[in-house]
């Protein structure tokens, strides 16, 4: 139903196992609305809302009319059926826009899930907020709710033609898989008891200090709800324990200004494929060292020479592809490609020994 809409869809549902708030930056028409409601009714007896905020938007739209006769006994309340304060999954359209008594609610709403009505706070079902806007904000009072949505993701027109064709011809699902709200706050229970290695604390650590390095700086709340994030997205791909694989995710989670999650995705897998990349520059070498010592040389004395001095060479290549290989199982990497690279390293060896 949702084209070229897969990581929005994965954070989606990630974000309703964490019980997080998701951002949608971009035009129009791209199905933000839509992907909010399609999720909205694969929970049964889920409560949704959804609005339109412009600079003219009262309280009264988001949160309800006063109620008359809790003014008749001296108190300040709003009837809220209906509207946000008891929405499992909302939507809002262009929430940077509403003015500052909306945003105050919305915030506490988002992060505390409770609402201030009459004498004291009640709290809300909420689950998941999703927001949309055409554009980023820029007054800092904003800055706060911005920080709120701990997923964003930048969502454009269909690109591809042949998917665009698909979705000129695609129709409504003729029946939806859907779960209660029961079932959803089980599967939220299961995916806080997924194991959280230490090298994965590490991994966030280092992925912290090298973002930081390069003036990318989130809150240190983002940094603390991703490992529940994280918790979610390893559930999800059905594993008992975070990966990190998962770390990679974290690419719609740290960014501020969408020009950064280039460098956000680049910096993630520089720490955490960056041994991979490093063993295949050395096969690289290997490879060159090979083909060094088996050119045509003037005798088999140069030709004897060439090959053990490309022999030692290899030998401390080797030497370090061992090393990174035991660096990587030490935190829990993945080695399979690493142990590879050292066997076609270790073959490449054999094969010029056996030619001398």
């Amino acid at each position: 139903m949702f084209l070229e809409r897969g990581e929005v869809i994965d954070g989606a549902l990630a974000a309703l196992v964490a019980g997080q708030h998701v951002l949608l930056i971009g035009p129009p028409g791209t199905a933000k609305s839509m992907l909010a409601d399609e999720l909205c009714r694969r929970l049964d007896e889920a409560g949704y809302f959804q609005w339109l905020l412009t600079k003219f938007s009262t309280p009264e739209e988001l949160f309800g009319a006063v109620s008359l006769r809790a003014l008749e006994n001296d108190e300040y309340r709003r009837v809220t059926t209906h509207k946000l304060p008891e929405a499992h999954i909302a939507f809002l359209d262009e929430v940077f826009k509403a003015n500052s008594s909306i945003l105050n609610s919305v915030l506490t709403l988002m992060n505390e899930r409770r609402f201030h009505n009459g004498r004291e706070p009640i709290d809300v079902p909420l689950i998941t907020l999703f927001g949309a806007s055409n554009e980023l904000p820029e007054e800092d009072e904003l800055q706060a709710l911005y920080d709120r949505f701990l997923l964003r993701f930048v969502v454009g027109y269909i690109a591809d033609e042949f998917r665009f064709l698909r979705m000129l011809q695609g129709r409504p699902a003729s029946a939806r898989s859907a779960i209660t709200l029961p079932e959803l706050r089980g599967l939220q229970e299961t995916a806080r008891r997924v194991a959280v290695p230490q090298h994965v604390f590490r991994s966030l650590a280092d992925l912290r200090r090298e973002l930081g390095r390069k003036q990318i700086v989130a809150s240190d709340r983002r940094y603390h709800q991703t490992v529940g994030l994280l918790q979610a997205h390893a559930f999800l791909n059905e594993r008992d324990r975070v990966a990190e694989e998962d770390l990679f995710f974290l690419e719609h989670v740290l960014w501020h200004d969408p020009n950064e999650r280039a460098e956000v995705r680049a910096t993630i897998h520089q720490l955490l494929r960056g041994y991979e990349d490093e063993v295949k520059a050395l096969l690289y070498q290997t490879q060159e060292l090979r083909d060094y010592a088996h050119r045509q040389w003037e005798n088999n004395e140069l030709r004897s020479r060439a090959v053990v001095e490309a022999h030692t060479k290899i030998r401390n290549i080797l030497a370090k592809v061992t090393s990174i290989l035991e660096q990587a199982r030490t935190v829990g990497r993945p080695v399979d490609g690493v142990e590879a690279v050292k066997e076609e390293i270790e073959t490449i060896q054999q094969r010029m020994l056996a030619a001398l």
